[in-house]
C-alpha cells in the first residue's frame, strides 16, 4: 500500500511523517525503515527504526530508488513499513517518472506500507500520482 503526503515546503509534511514513524515503531511487529537524504531525522525518530541515507547508497534517481527498495524488500521479509522523506529530493522533479516508479513500487510491495512526503502542490501532480493520495 502506497500513501503520499503532499504539500509545499513548510506545510508540516515531515512532522506528519515523523509522528507516523513513531506510532509505527510502537505498534509494528515487523521492521520499520525510514529513507531520507542527508540524515536530518537522526534525533527525531526512534532508535529501533532503520534510518537510511539515500546519498550514502548513491540513490539519485527514481530507477535507483526502485532498485534499492526492491533489494531491501527481497533481503528482509520482515519489513512492514517504509517511510520516505523528500522523495523528489532523492529522485528528481520529474513527476511522470515519479508516477511510473510509484506504480512499480506498488506492485512490488503489496504487503508493505510505504509512505512518501512529496514537496509539491496536489494540483501540480499527474493523475497517476494523485491516485495514491489518501
Amino acid at each position: 500500500m502506497i500513501n503520499l503526503i503532499p504539500g509545499k515546503k513548510g506545510t508540516g509534511k515531515t512532522k506528519i511523517l515523523v509522528d507516523a514513524i513513531k506510532e509505527s515503531a510502537e505498534k509494528a511487529t515487523g521492521d520499520v525503515v525510514c529513507i531520507e537524504r542527508g540524515m536530518k531525522l537522526t534525533y527525531d525518530i526512534p532508535h529501533k527504526v532503520r534510518l537510511v541515507d539515500a546519498e550514502e547508497y548513491g540513490i539519485n534517481s527514481f530507477d535507483a530508488f526502485y532498485g534499492f527498495v526492491a533489494g531491501m524488500l527481497a533481503g528482509n521479509y520482515d519489513i512492514q513499513e517504509v517511510f520516505v522523506d523528500g522523495i523528489l529530493k532523492i529522485g528528481g522533479k520529474d513527476y511522470d517518472a515519479f508516477g511510473a516508479m510509484i506504480e512499480k513500487v506498488a506492485m512490488l510491495a503489496k504487503d508493505v506500507k510505504i509512505v512518501f512526503t512529496v514537496s509539491a502542490d496536489v494540483e501540480e501532480l499527474p493523475s497517476k500520482v494523485k491516485a495514491f493520495i489518501k
